[in-house]
This record gives structure tokens, C-alpha cells and sequence, in this order.
């Protein structure tokens, strides 16, 4: 899953690239330091000595990515992501999230 989260912010940072320059410093930013903060989250929860503290940053990774969801469908409506580019974003996307509540449920249900 980590691997997958680094990928989706490969995709991100290549994606948002070509966006207009004058946000380089608003919804570029944004969606940038949203998409390394999963992978980010997802590491520092997968070191701490307790599952607890792992579904506590599973759980902050899951609320980045939600934020780049946001952005994603932002930078859409704004005509800023090309319409053959979506489909794929929008799938690593739906394929990271699927791992993060398969992985937050597997321990939340473990003993």
C-alpha cells in the first residue's frame, strides 16, 4: 500500500506540473504536500509501538487523501487536469483508498 501511496504522488506532482503557474504557490502546493503527507502518514504510523498510534496516522493518511480527492475534482472543474488524465488519477486514487480501510479494518478487528 505504501509503495502504491508513493506512486499516487508521482502521478500527482507530474500531473499538476503543467497546471497554470500562478498556482504554484495555491492548489499546486495544496494538493502536492495532501499527496506526500498519505505515504508520509502511512510510514510514521507502520513505526510507532502501538496499533493504536498506526490507526491514528491511517487515519490522517485516509484524510489526505481525501483532500487530494478534493483537489483533483477542484482542478477538474477548473479545466486545469485534462479530461484523458482523470480517469487514471482518479483510480490511484480509489485503489489507495481501498487499501487504507481494508488495512484500518484488518487491525481494528484483530485482537
Amino acid at each position: 500500500m505504501w509503495r502504491h501511496a508513493i506512486e499516487l504522488v508521482s502521478l500527482i506532482y507530474r500531473t499538476s506540473a503543467s497546471w497554470p503557474a500562478d498556482e504554484r504557490f495555491g492548489l499546486i502546493t495544496q494538493i502536492r504536500r495532501a499527496s506526500v503527507s498519505v505515504p508520509s502518514n502511512i510510514a510514521e504510523g507502520h513505526s510507532r509501538a502501538s496499533r493504536g498510534e498506526y490507526l491514528q496516522f491511517l487515519g490522517h493518511a485516509r484524510g489526505s487523501l481525501a483532500e487530494v480527492e478534493t483537489q483533483i475534482e477542484i482542478a477538474s472543474n477548473l479545466g486545469f487536469l485534462p479530461a484523458d488524465r482523470v480517469p487514471a488519477v482518479k483510480s490511484a486514487i480509489d485503489e489507495v483508498s481501498r487499501m487504507l480501510t481494508s488495512l484500518i479494518r484488518s487491525l481494528q478487528h484483530s485482537g
